[in-house]
């Protein structure tokens, strides 16, 4: 089923996303992971793709296999960043080929990580918004795409009025959703679509949720990628520094507060960045009661 389907379907949309692991061990438990999240029926999964295409292949593998094991729709994410056309092109169809309809269309994260400037590649694209362009050329209206939007402006944008251009543009070029970096105050979620509304652009715009696994890991993301920690969540934080297990829990239990007022706001959806483990996920699916929430899976 295609991204632009699921999001039109009355109820909200529930979808959870992986990274690639390192070796096959990592794979398998991560396996188990989805087995466990299966139950909960997600509308659709996906899996993450490593700076310059370096997990090309192990990202292809486990995409294909989510879709082939646990018979649940995927997206594939696609990046740009140090990889010739030639070689984007050729995931391009070989996801077609699987019949694998969905992919978020993404710049990626250059060498230096999310801030570092980067130069397109001799041969490559030069922006997202042309990757959302050749995917709409593939195979007519095979391919739903989704783009990256950012409520607290992305790391190499020039400003904020630049970087709500851009995604207008990308959306202009072809894009049926709009999947929000992680954030932990939602009033920057709620100015962020205000925003984006106002330019015009009408798609659904799905907040990317982080439940917390430890202190330093929560700090390390935000400073990756731009994202700011809240002060009663810094103070959180700082209770549970030396103790993931506390970390976990309170990361369930803030998660939670945050979509249940974004609930209120009216989402159309939640994306879980999952991290590759269940645990949080199910807590806080039980916690919103979101299977009777969502719509029903199609037949």
């Amino acid at each position: 089923m295609k991204l632009r389907d699921i999001y039109a379907r009355e109820g909200l949309t529930f979808s959870i996303e992986f990274f690639p692991p390192k070796n096959e061990e990592g794979i398998e438990k991560l396996l188990r992971e989805i087995e466990a999240l299966k139950r909960l029926e997600p509308d659709f999964c996906s899996v993450t793709y490593g700076a310059g295409g370096s997990t090309q292949e192990t990202t292809l593998g486990i995409v294909k296999r989510i879709k082939r094991e646990f018979g649940i729709e995927i997206m594939c994410h696609l990046t740009i960043v140090d990889q010739p056309k030639s070689k984007v092109l050729a995931v391009l169809e070989d996801l077609w080929a699987n019949d694998i309809h969905n992919l978020i269309a993404l710049a990626g994260d250059p060498p230096g990580g999310p801030a570092a400037d980067w130069q397109p590649h001799l041969h490559g694209f030069s922006r997202s918004e042309h990757l959302v362009e050749a995917a709409r050329k593939m195979e007519y209206d095979y391919f739903s795409i989704a783009v990256a939007g950012f409520p607290e402006v992305h790391p190499r944008a020039k400003n904020r009025e630049s970087d709500l251009a851009y995604l207008k543009q990308k959306v202009d070029a072809g894009a049926d959703a709009i999947i929000t970096q992680l954030f932990f105050d939602n009033e920057d979620y709620y100015r962020y679509v205000e925003d984006v509304r106002a330019l015009g652009v009408k798609v659904p715009i799905v907040p990317g949720m982080l439940p917390i696994l430890s202190a330093a890991q929560c700090r390390r993301f935000t400073k990756l990628c731009g994202s700011k920690i809240p002060p009663r969540l810094d103070e959180l934080l700082t209770k549970v520094e030396d103790d993931d297990e506390a970390a976990v829990q309170m990361g369930i239990e803030y998660t939670t507060e945050q979509c249940q007022a974004l609930l209120e706001f009216g989402v159309p959806g939640f994306h879980f960045y999952a991290l590759n483990r269940s645990r949080s996920i199910i807590a806080i699916h039980e916690n919103l009661n979101l299977g009777a929430l969502t719509a029903a899976p199609a037949a």
